[in-house]
């Protein structure tokens, strides 16, 4: 999942993604406290997450230091002379440094950050204390900072994503969430960062770009912005709190079509999207379009449950952990929108990540609904978040792929729509040809769809 801006969400300026980034951009399942452990409450919480978004722990619980054969906590016995090595260095840098004090949790710290990084998986990554706790809160859906999901990118195109941005490595925008000032300030899905307040991303990893795009309230930031291979131009956008509204909800065609726009994949999401199916079935609607364009992902509970609205049985899809196997997530009972009658349509775009593309695969697979749209992102990964002994920070480590209901692997690749939709960049303002296209879709499935069906609102 693309990093969201806090992360994140996926993650999700890091987003976020999703959202907590975002990826980036996600999925997160709390898991209580463990007896013992110290720090704030928040710090314990472990979450799984897909989206939008990109590292670690050197070892799972605390270790002291001595002599290698005697007092090396932590490390298996069959493991002893793999890391000999390390705590050869770990000694000799402690003990023996002579150009000034050694602050052992920064070494610490950066030991651990180096495992990850060693993965090159920009989904897996080490996180301080304080990134940690922001993260958690962006997950929350409410950050401060510009409120735009980025991921990275390989400059040819044979690759969604790479590690350390640089001329081959570019820092690019999924999506502005919906009414942030990075939308208000003209962000669009697929710019391409290349700097921020004047100094290049070059070397930076993604949480690093995350970190000076974002900010406090009411300050300023200047992004330098490359669109479609033109001249880079730049953006000063005032950084404000961003509380992420989930789900948009109107009515089409005099009450027959349902339109709900999802941006993001909270447990609030759910709720409030199996509400609006609800209420839309019991006003008699059949007809739905369900709108995930520019969603970097979220929870996998959420994804599970949105989906299982329309889906009465099945998997939704299929988790592949380390060793290889593969575990289905069921349909919940109970969707209000599952009878075959009620027609649905999902609109998907580039900005389509994770959690978003469960859930348009699964309604593709089973023949729920069309896609319509554009290509999506492309994630199939899973992450786990957790945080570290005595408040050293935390990770999120990539510990599952998922695949759609048909068993299909769709990272860096992404969802193909029924329907392909190209938008031309010089769409004028207040007009949505793949709405208009999904609307034509439901008007020609069947008469119940009046013919007069407008073709956007």
């Amino acid at each position: 999942m693309p990093l969201t801006e806090p992360p994140d969400p996926g993650d999700p300026d890091g987003a976020t993604a999703g959202q907590p980034a975002p990826g980036l951009p996600v999925a997160t399942v709390p898991v209580p406290p463990t007896p013992g452990r110290r720090g704030s409450p928040l710090l314990w919480m472990a979450i799984v997450v897909v989206a939008s978004l990109a590292g670690g722990a050197l070892f799972l619980s605390g270790f002291s230091l001595g002599r290698q054969t005697a007092t090396t906590p932590g490390t298996p016995v069959a493991e002893e002379e793999l890391f000999r090595p390390f705590w050869d260095a770990y000694r000799a840098v402690t003990e023996r440094y002579a150009g000034g004090e050694v602050d052992r949790r920064k070494i610490i710290e950066g030991a651990i950050r180096g495992m990850f990084e060693a993965l090159g998986d920009p989904y897996s990554s080490y996180l301080t204390s304080e990134q940690y706790r922001q993260s958690l809160q962006g997950i929350s859906g409410e950050f401060e900072g510009i409120g735009a999901e980025i991921a990275t990118k390989r400059a040819d195109g044979t690759d969604v994503d790479c590690n350390t941005l640089g001329p081959d490595c570019r820092l690019v925008v999924v999506a502005p969430i919906e009414g942030s000032p990075a939308e208000k300030a003209g962000v669009r899905p697929g710019d391409v960062v290349v700097a921020v307040d004047g100094s290049t991303r070059d070397g930076l990893t993604l949480e690093e770009a995350r970190d000076r795009i974002r900010g406090p309230k009411g300050t300023e930031v200047t992004i330098t912005i490359e669109r479609d291979r033109t001249a880079p131009f730049d953006l000063t956008i005032t950084r404000d709190v961003i509380v992420t509204k989930e789900v948009t909800v109107r009515d089409l065609a005099g009450g027959t079509v349902s339109y709900i726009r999802v941006s993001g994949f909270s447990d609030h999401a759910a709720d409030d999207v199996a509400k609006a199916v609800k209420a839309a079935v019991e006003n008699g609607q059949t007809r739905f379009v369900l709108d995930l364009r520019g969603n970097p992902g979220g929870f996998v509970t959420a994804a599970q449950r949105i989906a299982s609205q329309f889906i009465a049985s099945g998997p939704i899809f299929w988790q592949e952990d380390a060793q290889g196997n593969q575990v289905p997530t069921e349909a919940q009972t109970g969707g209000a929108a599952t009878d075959p009658s009620i027609k649905v349509v999902v609109l998907i775009d580039r900005g389509s990540a994770s959690a978003s593309e469960i859930v348009a695969a699964a309604l593709q697979d089973s023949g729920r609904a069309e896609l319509v749209g554009e290509q999506s992102f492309g994630k199939g990964t899973v992450q786990t978040w957790q945080p570290l002994e005595d408040d050293a920070g935390g990770f999120r480590l990539t510990v599952a792929k998922w695949l759609t209901p048909d068993k299909r692997w769709i990272h860096h690749v992404g969802l193909t729509p029924d329907l392909k939709v190209d938008v031309p960049a010089d769409t004028p303002a207040g007009t949505d040809p793949v709405l208009e296209e999904a609307l034509e879709v439901l008007r020609a499935s069947t008469a119940a769809v009046p013919a007069w069906l407008p073709r956007a609102t």
